[in-house]
């Protein structure tokens, strides 16, 4: 090989190798910077005017503490009575209440800190101010979601939770107090009475019911 054509191949080898774009990692962001609002997007921010969850009451919806949207979404099958129906709808109005003001005070404070970033007015105390702002608001406002949920918990029987559960494709929560051993909540049910010996004076009966306390009691 001439020294020449060494020299070249030297050269070229040594010549940084570009990056093409396809190799390089996609921001998860992209795109989002063209939004009003970069920590909002379109339809966070109509929820937000409209009052919705979004999400901020998991802890109660998949704990067995259904909110007042879905169940009056499921009213016939839950079996709602006139009485619920209305129930359950005021507390849906006074949540829808006190949730549109707050997310409309949510979005000012996001565009706000937006702002200070895009002009690069931020400052510390500035960030930190409204932080805290946004911070509060967004508590507060999950607290508002998350009591409907227990106030409309508290309307329902349980059979009318099971059957939330089921069409709403949850799995059962656990209920404060239940059990899994099916004896131990027969068996409750069977000698919650004092005087459950005298009502059944049958010995073949008396047997059984302790033989279940007993069962009870191992599981």
């Amino acid at each position: 090989m001439k020294p020449w054509t060494l020299l070249r191949i030297v050269a070229a080898a040594l010549l940084p190798v570009p990056v093409l774009a396809a190799d390089m990692p996609a921001n998860p962001y992209a795109g989002q910077e063209a939004r009003t609002i970069k920590a909002l997007s379109d339809e966070d921010i109509a929820a937000l005017r409209k009052g919705e969850g979004m999400g901020m009451a998991k802890a109660a919806e998949l704990n067995g503490y259904p909110g007042p949207v879905h169940v009056l979404s499921l009213a016939k099958q839950l079996r709602l009575t006139d009485s619920q129906r209305q129930r359950v709808t005021e507390i849906f109005e006074r949540m829808s209440a006190a949730a549109k003001p707050l997310g409309a005070e949510l979005i000012a404070h996001e565009q706000v800190l937006d702002q200070l970033f895009a002009t690069g007015e931020i400052t510390p105390d500035r960030l930190t101010a409204e932080t805290a702002a946004i911070g509060e608001l967004q508590g507060r406002l999950r607290s508002v979601h998350l009591s409907a949920h227990l106030e409309t918990r508290a309307l329902l029987n349980p059979d009318q939770i099971g059957l939330y559960e089921r069409a709403a494709g949850l799995q059962p929560a656990a209920r404060p107090g239940a059990t899994s051993s099916p004896w131990i909540a027969a068996c409750r049910l069977l000698h919650q009475s004092e005087t459950w010996g005298a009502q059944y004076s049958d010995l073949g009966v008396v047997r059984q019911l302790k033989f279940c306390i007993i069962r009870s009691k191992r599981d």
